[in-house]
């Protein structure tokens, strides 16, 4: 899966979707995409990644209280 990093055009290759999906980890490891040489893995915080379309990811992915805050 690929996701963008917010503010710019780069974007990161996810390499655990699990990960991704665990709104208690507050990073996730994936791969920046940079031309066509495989980057090394780095850790990237989900607060500044956004789908390509530049949706913010679900909330339900961030924040492991989500059904016990109230809707703003």
């Amino acid at each position: 899966m690929l996701l963008q990093i917010k503010d710019s055009d780069n974007l990161v290759k996810i390499e655990d979707i699990n990960e991704l999906l665990d709104p208690n980890s507050e990073t996730i490891h994936g791969k920046a995409q940079k031309g066509e040489e495989e980057q090394e893995s780095n850790s990237f915080k989900k607060q500044n990644l956004v789908f390509p379309s530049g949706e913010s990811l679900p909330r339900c992915w961030l924040d492991a209280n989500y059904k016990n805050a109230k809707a703003s």
